[in-house]
């Protein structure tokens, strides 16, 4: 549950007796296995680690003016929960120690599972009703294998691998709404009736009037009809 609380302390307070037993014993397993570089705040209304801004000064990328958020612990209306970037990362980052982000997943989930405790693992955190369900020294050794250093490179690798699939540029966005809309108008106009070829009859050519050339000839010939006829 979100928590208008400003300390941590206060937050603590608020809760039932058996939840503040239970997040007080998990936030002291972190803070005694933390790296000094990362900082435990009251952030989005529960626990928070982070990175602060003087070890890291671009801050978190959705709001850079918050630090980097690295772990996060909350009593919520069902269960509680605690956050773990770093394990949530799916970044390989090989920095040459053995400690990569999939190294750590893999890890974190084989030495979960030898303790025989369920893991009950959302999209985003490890869910838990009671203490006894989670392992508290897995919790704390995962906190030591991620220190700021290696979490902020993990974090750099994520968000350059998360650039191709940036949205488009706006000039292809606007060709393909284009074409969308040509598809739909060309979808709803109804189809045209087929129309029938009319029988064309053929008009016999008109005769042509006789030429001024042709004329003088037909009345010479009536001229030579005319003396055949006298000299008989």
């Amino acid at each position: 549950m979100h928590s208008k609380a400003t300390t941590v302390e206060r937050y603590l307070a608020e809760l039932p007796a058996d939840r503040r037993a239970a997040i007080s014993a998990v936030r002291s397993v972190i803070l005694a296995n933390l790296d000094p570089d990362i900082t435990e705040r009251m952030s989005y209304g529960m626990i928070g680690y982070a990175v602060p801004h003087t070890v890291y000064p671009p801050g978190y990328h959705c709001d850079p003016s918050m630090p980097l958020p690295y772990a996060g612990l909350a009593s919520q209306k069902g269960h509680m929960s605690l956050y773990l970037m770093s394990v949530y990362s799916d970044i390989d980052c090989d920095l040459g120690d053995g400690a990569g982000s999939n190294a750590v997943a893999r890890w974190f989930r084989e030495a979960w599972a030898a303790t025989g405790k369920k893991l009950d693992m959302g999209k985003s955190c490890i869910r838990f009703k009671k203490l006894e369900e989670i392992p508290l020294d897995v919790i704390g050794e995962v906190i030591q294998r991620v220190p700021a250093r290696l979490y902020i490179q993990k974090y750099e690798a994520a968000r350059a691998a998360m650039a191709p699939s940036r949205p488009r540029p706006a000039a292809k966005k606007a060709a393909k709404k284009a074409a969308k809309k040509a598809a739909k108008k060309v979808a709803k106009k109804p189809a045209s009736k087929p129309t029938s070829k009319k029988a064309t009859t053929k008009k016999s050519p008109a005769k042509k009037p006789a030429t001024r050339a042709q004329r003088p000839a037909t009345s010479a010939a009536r001229t030579t009809k005319k003396s055949s006829a006298r000299g008989r």
